[in-house]
């Protein structure tokens, strides 16, 4: 069987040639390590990447806590923000912590409830208030993205590496070829004598 054409002028750098220099045999053993790198350590950087998107996840999750807070004052909005309408707005709430403190803070709460109305908040492991954290969902985008972009900058790293190993090889060839060009040049015109 015949090999393709792309094959072949892959692999003439370790066919004997005698055109053949040691800048090619070395690109052709940068080329085969970036390909290397390329099918073992992308993949493997995607799926450590996303196993430690999922983990961070699933550690904000572990270290928030919902907790219903008391609304002090009516939370009333300033109307039009931006030519939209604003249905969410900062207040001041209370709440007690599951160690008996109590704590106040501002959250942003639905806007128009009034004094006195309970809302659920997300808290930190010292009682402060945060975001929720990621459901199931977001937390596997979150770590499908973190795999992906983790692969892709392996990849990227390894491509970058093979064409700037290219171009110092490039540089050394034609330096090669301009040395061996003055040689030459300076023998023409001995042969006629």
């Amino acid at each position: 069987m015949r090999g393709t054409g792309t094959t072949r002028r892959s692999l003439w750098r370790w066919r004997r040639n005698p055109l053949r220099r040691r800048e090619d045999v070395l690109e052709g053993w940068v080329l085969l390590l970036t390909w290397l790198v390329i099918a073992v350590a992308g993949p493997l950087a995607g799926v450590l990447g996303a196993q430690a998107g999922g983990e961070a996840s699933a550690q904000r999750r572990a270290e928030r806590h919902q907790v219903t807070a008391t609304l002090v004052s009516d939370a009333k909005g300033s109307g039009l923000v931006g030519g939209t309408t604003q249905d969410r707005v900062d207040a001041t709430v209370r709440w007690t912590a599951s160690d008996g403190t109590r704590h106040s803070g501002r959250a942003v709460v639905d806007e128009g409830l009034k004094a006195g109305s309970r809302v659920t908040l997300w808290t930190d492991r010292q009682d402060r208030l945060t975001t929720a954290p990621p459901t199931a969902a977001q937390a596997g985008v979150d770590a499908a993205f973190t795999g992906t972009a983790s692969s892709f900058a392996v990849v990227t790293a390894a491509a970058a590496g093979y064409y700037g190993a290219r171009v110092v090889l490039d540089r050394r060839r034609r330096a090669a070829w301009e040395d061996e060009w003055q040689h030459i040049g300076s023998q023409w015109g001995r042969a006629a004598s």
